[in-house]
């Protein structure tokens, strides 16, 4: 698997590790990631109007690419300033206020159950199932909102999508792409699934307990709380109505994952279900709360959920253009300015690493590392799996079980990386539920992660 890198690899190159060390050093990466942009068509075009004209070509293709997550975002915080405001908020969460009582277990409750409902439908549906109902919760026992959002973040797009033995679309791709069968990626991933899983989760939580007891974090308000948006008015609804439509809402979604099973709906259609269910629970909210007023309320809770996902999103969509770049997009972005071998910048680099070392487990297990977290960079985590598994077979020496694990390996590498508990703007959805900054979400989750890396590639060498 021989790959030619170009000037435009190592510009992509050196403008990662300006973008991480911007990230580390807890600044803006806005310029860095426009300048990159700018830099990478000037080389591959050679024209200065082009060039220019691609930095705006690429904010709307990361626009386009993630607005299905904006509106399903903004929808479900307008409808959560409608619960709040109508009173229908406190009722709902009156049973699990008896059930979670310590930020313990608010962590480890909404973590898992985040982790069961993200197996059967993926994260993206399950955050926005979660975070509206469990969020307050947490905040009122005095977990912090970015508590919430790693706990929802590392179980959803970690543990229950690297694994992702449910749907199988991760290990499918990986298993095809390394052509062994799918089951052999499966059992194999267990182990190393449990143990990043496991290394991860108790690391963060750690370092949660200990920012808290320092003090350098506190008790935060949702943004379904935000006083300047919101005033409760107990007297829109009565008791009665208010019991109604808390007992009526969960039945609603509980309808939506029975749905998501009987017709099989996954991914975008998964979550397209949960929004139009959210935009019917606003409009029966507007219609028996406000009732002649009804029309302009619902228009008022629409503009104040969308501004809030686009002001969520405004400082993603320079780095998601970037990190765009390295994947399949590139040709649609720029043009076809990459080497007719090439399979996207990210995959070029993932195999020119696998060329630079020699073939020995220990190597191969690092290397397959490497790989996944490489082609993770683009933010899907699923674009780089193909590439995994050959490189994986790669270092396999013609063994079943030793191709199964590397496979696996790579496979929970890349979706841990890209799919995503580290780049910004694959972190989104659990980042804008509760309210905190993606990239405060990246740094908080980034030690815990490269710890559970660590651990598991070593694990794998010993079963390799």
């Amino acid at each position: 698997m021989a790959v030619d890198l170009t000037l435009i690899h190592w510009i992509y190159i050196v403008f990662i590790a300006l973008i991480i060390l911007f990230m580390v050093l807890k600044r803006d990466t806005t310029i860095i990631c426009i300048l990159g942009i700018f830099f990478i068509a000037l080389t591959a075009t050679g024209s200065l109007t082009t060039s220019i004209s691609s930095v705006f070509n690429s904010f709307i293709y990361a626009i386009t690419q993630l607005l299905s997550i904006i509106l399903i975002i903004s929808i479900i915080v307008s409808m959560s300033k409608s619960l709040l405001e109508t009173g229908i908020n406190d009722v709902m969460i009156s049973p699990f206020a008896k059930l979670i009582k310590t930020p313990t277990l608010a962590y480890w409750t909404i973590g898992l159950l985040m982790m069961v409902i993200s197996l059967f439908f993926w994260p993206s549906p399950a955050v926005a199932l979660m975070g509206a109902v469990l969020l307050p919760v947490a905040l009122r026992v005095g977990l912090p909102a970015i508590g919430v959002a790693v706990a929802m973040n590392l179980f959803g797009h970690g543990v229950a999508l690297s694994g992702d033995y449910i749907i199988q679309g991760a290990p499918k791709l990986a298993a095809d792409g390394a052509g062994i069968p799918l089951t052999d990626v499966i059992h194999a991933s267990i182990p190393l699934v449990i143990t990043m899983g496991v290394v991860t989760t108790i690391s963060a939580f750690l370092l949660l307990k200990r920012d808290i007891k320092r003090g350098a974090l506190k008790p935060s308000k949702s943004i379904m709380n935000e006083k300047s948006s919101v005033q409760k008015n107990e007297e829109l609804l009565s008791s009665f109505s208010k019991k109604t439509f808390a007992i009526i809402i969960p039945i609603l979604f509980v309808l939506d994952i029975v749905a998501m099973i009987y017709f099989n709906l996954q991914g975008g259609d998964a979550t397209a279900l949960v929004g139009g269910t959210a935009i019917f629970i606003l409009l029966l909210i507007s219609l028996a709360g406000h009732k002649q007023k009804a029309l302009e309320e619902t228009t008022k809770y629409l503009i104040e959920g969308l501004q809030f996902g686009f002001k969520v999103f405004g400082p993603v969509i320079p780095i998601a253009a970037f990190f765009y770049l390295g994947g399949d997009d590139f040709q649609g972005m720029i043009g076809d300015f990459l080497p007719k071998t090439s399979q996207g910048i990210v995959n070029d680099l993932g195999v020119a690493l696998a060329n630079l070392v020699p073939l020995t487990n220990e190597i191969g297990a690092v290397t397959v590392s490497g790989v996944g977290i490489i082609t993770g960079l683009d933010g899907s985590g699923f674009s780089g799996l193909s590439l995994v598994g050959s490189v994986a077979n790669l270092f396999s020496h013609g063994s079943e079980t030793g191709a199964a694990t590397l496979t696996s390996l790579g496979q929970i590498m890349a979706i841990w990386v890209g799919g995503g508990t580290i780049i910004p703007w694959a972190l989104i959805p659990a980042a804008a539920i509760c309210g905190v900054d993606p990239f405060e979400l990246a740094r908080r989750n980034l030690i815990p992660v490269i710890i559970g890396i660590v651990v598991t590639t070593i694990l794998a060498m010993f079963l390799l």
